[in-house]
């Protein structure tokens, strides 16, 4: 059953996982297949573009909350229409390569104009905080927002520029802003907070060390080229979250053993 209940619990557990089919994507065969790659690989949630078609596609592939992303205040308000489970200003990342930037500033009245759209229907709300600002105005933003009322802000980094390494020091690269930015709003919001931007089940524990309850999986699922692909994908990204949960429960129970043996 469809709630986004489910992805507010895996919030609290610090474990949530989303996959991002990508907010300029209109390929319904595309959204189909990752959305269906989410499902079976039990993430918690999908991300889809602002379009009814795309979202209808999403609706009937998955059983998953799905999050529907925009930053256009009377689509995101369509969206509630259509029965969103969640609704998204952002996901910047593929805007960013069409040359369009965002300031505070803008996505504060962005947000603003969303949450007077939708007031009353009890909507999940989640904002992107864009990466190319300074993170001064990042943290300001985030407070901000949290005053608002949302109820997730989504991290991401600006990709290096000129930088060309292969393997997990690229991986480690692409998302060291992204993490950056993860570890200074968590210490200064008390709303959840979901890293993305280059995130991979190699730097997924890194986003979670670093204070997130979620992590937003992009380009690292829906730029692949099977289905299978994708599944094997997101399971390894879940896998290194449930690993990451046992050694903290091992910790835990270590640490309460040493207490009682100390007394």
């Amino acid at each position: 059953m469809r709630s986004i209940e489910v992805f507010k619990r895996h919030l609290r557990e610090k474990r949530a996982i989303k996959i991002i089919s990508g907010i300029d994507n209109y390929n319904l065969d595309s959204v189909k297949k990752v959305v269906s790659a989410a499902q079976m690989g039990l993430a918690s949630a999908v991300d889809v573009a602002c379009d009814k078609e795309v979202f209808e596609v999403a609706k009937k592939n998955t059983t998953l909350p799905i999050f529907v992303s925009s930053i256009h205040p009377f689509k995101l308000a369509q969206a509630v229409k259509w029965g969103a489970d969640a609704i998204e200003i952002g996901n910047f990342d593929a805007l960013y390569k069409k040359g369009q930037t965002f300031s505070a500033d803008e996505v504060y009245e962005i947000t603003l104009e969303t949450m007077s759209l939708v007031e009353g229907k009890d909507i999940f709300i989640c904002v992107t905080i864009p990466g190319n600002i300074d993170i001064k105005e990042q943290i300001e933003l985030a407070k901000n927002l949290e005053l608002l009322g949302v109820d997730l802000i989504q991290t991401e980094g600006m990709k290096p520029q000129g930088v060309k390494t292969v393997g997990a020091k690229a991986l480690l690269e692409t998302a060291q802003a992204t993490i950056g930015n993860t570890l200074e709003l968590s210490r200064h919001v008390s709303i959840p907070v979901m890293s993305a931007s280059g995130i991979s089940a190699q730097t997924t524990p890194l986003a979670f060390a670093a204070g997130a309850s979620a992590v937003g999986v992009g380009s690292a699922v829906n730029k692949l080229d099977t289905q299978i692909e994708m599944v094997a994908t997101i399971r390894n990204i879940v896998a290194s979250v449930a690993y990451r949960n046992s050694i903290n429960k091992e910790i835990a129970r270590n640490q309460k053993e040493l207490e009682l043996f100390s007394k």
